[in-house]
């Protein structure tokens, strides 16, 4: 399965996975690198739990952040991954 992310969320995906463990993730990465986003559904899958995870983990930085222009950053980041995440999804289903 092929989907399409803009430059900015490849860049986020990619920033993702770098946080990641590279045994587990490398494969992943190599791919979005690549810009090649063939991903198979366990693939997608797995992105989908990452990214899910780091919504969630986003939302608590968040509520403990009180800097307003942290904050503000922080929270356009959780819109573009709410935006890569709602593709994956789509992807997931498709499959």
């Amino acid at each position: 399965m092929q989907f399409h992310l803009e430059t900015d969320e490849l860049h986020l995906l990619a920033n993702i996975l770098l946080e990641q463990d590279p045994r587990q993730y490398n494969e992943l990465l190599n791919k979005v690198l690549a810009r090649d986003l063939r991903f198979d559904s366990g693939e997608l899958e797995q992105t989908a739990e990452l990214l899910a995870g780091k919504k969630s983990s986003l939302k608590e930085e968040i509520a403990r952040q009180p800097d307003g222009t942290v904050k503000s950053e922080l929270q356009r980041q959780l819109a573009l991954l709410e935006r890569v995440l709602e593709r994956v999804n789509e992807a997931c289903v498709m499959f």
